[in-house]
């Protein structure tokens, strides 16, 4: 299962954030047993089970885990700009480090239902070049900070470094040859994220950012 070649597998479209619509609220009884005090409660654009308890129809929900952190205390200005800055960049290569992820799972899964290493080359082949000539104008909007920061949230997202993604897909030279690449702009693909050491603060934002707090 080795050479599944996609190297650009980081030129991925920004997910753009959902629109901002109004919450509307009714509620329609679909028991017609009117000893099952059960109904459907509809949250605009959602719908949700909900019971009614006393007259009142109380909608049942499920809530992820939310993280509270204690306020930062910036010893400089110059710190807050820096945090400011990791703010913005986080919001702006997340998305792409998370379609990344997604990629990786649809197109391993899909791999597996071709015949032979032959169809799967041919398929990746195809792909490869697709998302180049798709996504590369949008890579290259890039700051070279920004690059390096999708490259440990890549990780973040599967586990797995950059470098480990490329040699797991399309083989070890590739691999060495990207990263020299990369060096060359003191890059380097075989980054690794640390969200209890050096990234900590990268975790923090990432958390906040995909619990829409900031």
């Amino acid at each position: 299962m080795k050479r599944l070649g996609i190297v650009s597998l980081v030129l991925i479209i920004s997910l753009l954030p959902p629109a901002v619509k109004a919450q509307e609220y009714y509620a329609t009884n679909i028991t017609p047993d009117k000893r099952a005090p059960l109904s459907t409660i509809y949250l605009m654009p959602n719908v949700y089970p909900a019971v009614v308890m006393e007259g009142d129809t109380i909608a049942c929900m499920w809530l992820g885990d939310f993280i509270k952190y204690s306020p930062l205390t910036f010893r400089s200005t110059k710190d807050q700009i820096a945090y400011l800055k990791l703010v913005r960049d986080v919001k702006k290569t997340l998305p792409y480090a998370k379609e990344i992820a997604r990629i990786i799972t649809e197109t391993y899964e899909y791999m597996e239902t071709l015949p032979d290493d032959k169809a799967r080359q041919e398929h990746l082949n195809k792909m490869e070049k697709y998302l180049k000539d798709a996504y590369t104008p949008k890579m290259k909007k890039l700051t070279k900070s920004q690059g390096q920061l999708l490259m440990k949230l890549v990780d973040r997202e599967t586990n797995s470094s950059s470098y480990h993604i490329i040699d797991a897909f399309m083989g070890s030279f590739k691999a060495w040859s990207y990263n020299l690449f990369a060096g060359m702009f003191g890059n380097s693909l075989k980054v690794r994220y640390n969200p209890y050491g050096e990234d900590r603060i990268t975790e923090r934002v990432c958390v906040l950012v995909e619990q829409g707090v900031v």
